[in-house]
């Protein structure tokens, strides 16, 4: 009986309990040109210096792996946009999965196949949420 009642209490305490609030430190613009931006362009332009060591395998799988989570990070109630965004952060986390894994193989072939799917994943984003994006500048 004793069991039950302190099973009862915990459960109402569970209950009762907080979801954990997240607090975005960085903004949008620095979340992409800080985290994004150069994850991406560690697997865009990974031919030109072809990882060969495990130290170099390793900072491929860090920067697949941070762009995979830097998806989850846009879709923190505090970053969401009306629309698409989150399938558009979800098509970022899916072929950024996909090239950690690859990098996990050691697999070049595989990353490199992925860059067509990694573009369309910001290409699709970025028309629709990045205002001017595709439009060249007038000259001076």
């Amino acid at each position: 009986m004793r069991a039950l009642g302190l099973l009862l209490v915990f459960l109402a305490i569970a209950a009762t309990a907080q979801a954990p609030s997240f607090q975005p430190v960085g903004n949008m613009s620095q979340l992409m040109i800080y985290i994004l931006y150069p994850a991406s362009d560690a697997l865009f332009y990974i031919e030109r210096t072809p990882p060969k060591t495990d130290v170099e395998w390793n900072a491929v799988r860090n920067q697949a792996l941070t762009l995979a989570e830097a998806g989850n990070l846009l879709m923190m109630p505090s970053r969401q946009r009306e629309g698409d965004w989150n399938k558009d952060a979800k098509m970022l986390v899916d072929v950024s999965t996909k090239a950690f894994k690859a990098a996990m193989a050691k697999d070049m072939d595989g990353i490199t196949a992925l860059n067509q799917e990694l573009n369309d994943a910001c290409v699709v984003c970025h028309v629709q949420y990045r205002p001017g994006y595709g439009k060249r500048r007038a000259a001076q």
